[in-house]
């Protein structure tokens, strides 16, 4: 009888986003979803931690939260659509993000893309 389990993919220096990613940032997708209401962005503004708490956030996720970096939320399972609004919330734009996952600080990152125009 054939298996139904296929072969993790692997993309070298890409984390892919598949079942079990899924399941582990169920918590920090789940609440980066609710950044869809003002309130909740509010909430989340007025009591970090405490809203974190409150959607069950494990501590990597936290540490990921507390620190502002992308690369490592994404490592603790975020998916980046819903992160981008937790994103906004920092105040972090594409550049930012793009500096970030390049390991670029934000101007060299912007004069590669214009580099590449």
């Amino acid at each position: 009888m054939a298996s139904t389990q296929t072969a993790k993919r692997v993309i070298p220096g890409t984390p892919v986003f598949d079942g079990e990613a899924a399941s582990k940032g169920y918590a920090l997708n789940a609440m980066c979803y609710s950044f869809n209401e003002a309130p909740n962005r509010q909430a989340f503004l007025d009591d970090e931690d405490a809203y974190c708490a409150k959607f069950g956030l494990n501590e990597q996720q936290r540490e990921a939260v507390r620190q502002r970096n992308v690369l490592a939320m994404i490592a603790a399972g975020g998916n980046a659509y819903y992160l981008a609004k937790l994103a906004g919330i920092f105040g972090l734009n594409m550049q930012d993000i793009g500096a970030q996952q390049t390991g670029m600080s934000v101007e060299d990152f912007k004069a590669h893309l214009r580099s590449q125009a």
